[in-house]
């Protein structure tokens, strides 16, 4: 597309700068809903200590949560970002794809309720296949919450808007988890789950009527001719292939992602060797939404000012240090480890504040149209090395568990002395 035409088309693109207020007021609240949900089934401690009490605490199992979450989060939004970006009304994909996250939780929750005990293998497979089943609405969700973020949302106030979602939702977030999650995690033959499943799916669902609320101008639906199911994938090796940007972020990105691969055994760590308790995992769960709640705002607040690259360099940088402390307070140098472990979720919190950035930036490297197909191709790149993470699983079962996590430590931190090499698309406007 020449210049011009590029042009031409940002002309005639809806102007929604009226309702900007109303819109970002909505969204946040969607977000801050969304947030309040998640903490129900915080991946780097309620849902590996679920697999935990099912498994009878199976590192191969828990190996599985990685590569489930992050297959889940790329696949179907590659095979849907041609669909995506022709949808009129983007806001109603959101509210189908929020709509698809409580399904499996709901699910669950009725499941557990008809169980008389859960420690059984079928339910295990059942488990893990409801769990794919909602990352694949979940990095649906989050493809569609990107595009219409940009959509509606200005670049230079994105992170405001994460700022406002992040701090609030935090706040709800830690409130449930004190008032409701620490109850009913207590509960005796681990009925709590029950609510705690059921709450989880019913916050997913009042989020995607929330989002059905925004103002939106219907795109026009461009006829477009039918192509191969397997285009995307061609087009995203495309992407990676020719936009020099973007496959400097996607390298980026792919290294920082790594820590993920470590979520599922942080708890597991810590009731090994500083025989934790599931009380424990209360103030863990609030320790790293609290840190949510501060980083978003201070992380945003530093994108929209100077952009995203650099907001992407501190959080590498901050990451980098949360396996280290872990392995530090794990070991025999650090007395009352148990106590202090809290301080590792406070560094996690940095995770997934990043990974929001991590789209901001990337929908800045294209015009709105390519919205879809670049952040679909971004979580495609950081996926591939999560095809591991069941082999991750088994190797901290037989070597010291210092190497696993210092090595992704290591990962990291290359991340973020890439980001120096990165462009910054804002200084090129």
């Amino acid at each position: 597309m020449s210049d011009s035409a590029e042009q031409e088309t940002v002309t005639e693109e809806p102007d929604h700068s009226r309702h900007e207020t109303r819109n970002t007021a909505i969204l946040a609240l969607q977000l801050i809903v969304m947030r309040i949900g998640w903490i129900f089934k915080t991946e780097s401690v309620i849902i590996p200590h679920v697999l935990d009490i099912i498994s009878s605490n199976a590192s191969w199992a828990r190996g599985f949560l990685p590569v489930l979450n992050r297959l889940g989060q790329s696949i179907p939004p590659l095979m849907a970002s041609n669909a995506v970006r022709d949808v009129p009304l983007k806001k109603r994909a959101l509210l189908l794809t929020t709509l698809g996250m409580a399904l499996p939780f709901l699910l669950l929750a009725a499941v557990w309720w008809w169980l008389e005990s859960p420690s059984q293998m079928w339910f295990v497979v059942f488990f893990l296949v409801l769990y794919l089943i909602f990352f694949s609405a979940t990095g649906l969700n989050q493809m569609v919450t990107g595009t219409l973020h940009g959509k509606l949302i200005p670049a230079e106030r994105r992170g405001r808007l994460l700022g406002i979602a992040g701090f609030v939702g935090s706040i709800g977030a830690v409130a449930a988890g004190y008032y409701l999650l620490r109850p009913w995690i207590q509960l005796p033959k681990n009925v709590g789950f029950i609510y705690i499943f059921a709450f989880n799916g019913s916050a997913y669902f009042l989020a995607g009527l929330l989002a059905n609320l925004c103002v939106e101008e219907p795109d026009e639906a461009p006829q477009r001719p039918r192509v191969p199911w397997w285009s995307p994938f061609v087009r995203a090796w495309e992407i990676f292939r020719h936009d020099a940007r973007f496959r400097s972020a996607a390298v980026m990105s792919t290294l920082f992602m790594t820590g993920l691969l470590l979520f599922p055994h942080y708890q597991a760590l810590a009731k090994e060797f500083l025989g934790s308790e599931p009380i424990d995992l209360i103030w863990w769960v609030i320790a790293q939404n609290i840190s949510v709640g501060i980083l978003s705002p201070l992380l945003g607040k530093l994108a929209d000012n100077y952009g995203n690259r650099l907001a992407l360099r501190w959080s590498a940088f901050v990451a980098a240090v949360t396996p280290l402390i872990a392995v530090l307070l794990a070991s025999e140098v650090v007395p009352n480890g148990r106590q202090w472990f809290w301080v590792t979720y406070v560094f996690l919190g940095i995770t997934p504040v990043t990974m929001r950035t991590i789209a901001n930036y990337t929908l800045e490297l294209v015009p709105r149209e390519e919205h879809p197909q670049y952040l679909s191709t971004m979580t495609i790149c950081y996926t591939v090395p999560f095809l591991l993470s069941p082999l991750f699983g088994i190797l901290l079962d037989y070597v010291p568990f210092q190497i696993p996590f210092i090595a992704v430590s290591g990962l990291i931190l290359l991340g973020g002395v890439m980001t120096f090499w990165m462009a910054e698309p804002r200084h090129s406007k």
